[in-house]
């Protein structure tokens, strides 16, 4: 009885998600911790389609990266649509002419501007969480706060999310990224607390 109980636990975090690209449907079995990250390398096999170059839209909005399925509200069932991105990446374009010290050059030239993009991205979010921070403070006064409030802040931190998932990074620049991504994250998750809450006042 013990491993029987054992293993529902174990497969409890298992769920099924169904992509779409080409005009088929793929049912692919991976855990809610996972990350979209790994979602891609296991697309990668089945549509020939690298990771860096796939695009998934879930319910509207572009997966990002770093974040799980689990905090991407992906469920057991979910459908989410594969497209191909039709942007160059830098490690596509041959260099063969490129001498180290040229291509060195725009190693630190492309972080500089990746790690601005993150930092401008990092600016609007700070203004978000202001917002969040008025609210909060409204309902510890007991003061009702209108839903749309909620709706509206959450898709405007889904926007910063969109902006983080389209720049392109490495190194330093990566763990800005990724570290934004986490923040904008949590963030999200006390909105959720906040109107449960709210909707209680």
């Amino acid at each position: 009885m013990e491993k029987e109980g054992t293993s529902d636990t174990d497969n409890r975090s298992t769920i099924t998600v169904n992509v779409k690209f080409s005009g088929r449907s793929m049912p692919v079995e991976i855990s809610d911790e996972s990350t979209v990250e790994h979602l891609k390398s296991l697309l990668q096999p089945l549509t020939n389609v690298l990771p860096r170059s796939q695009k998934l839209i879930f319910k509207g909005k572009v997966l990002v990266d770093e974040m799980t399925l689990k905090s991407s509200r992906v469920v057991n069932g979910a459908k989410i649509m594969l497209m191909r991105s039709q942007v160059l990446h830098q490690e596509d374009i041959p260099n063969v002419l490129e001498d180290p010290a040229s291509k060195e050059r725009n190693n630190i030239q492309n972080t500089s501007v990746s790690c601005e993009a993150v930092a401008g991205v990092r600016v609007e979010v700070d203004k978000l969480s202001h917002r969040v921070s008025v609210i909060e403070e409204a309902m510890q006064r007991g003061t009702k706060v209108e839903d749309k409030e909620f709706v509206v802040l959450t898709e405007s931190f889904m926007i910063q999310l969109l902006k983080l998932d389209s720049i392109e990074a490495d190194g330093e620049a990566r763990a800005e990224r990724r570290k934004e991504v986490h923040r904008i994250q949590s963030i999200v998750d006390m909105l959720d607390n906040f109107k449960a809450r709210n909707s209680k006042l």
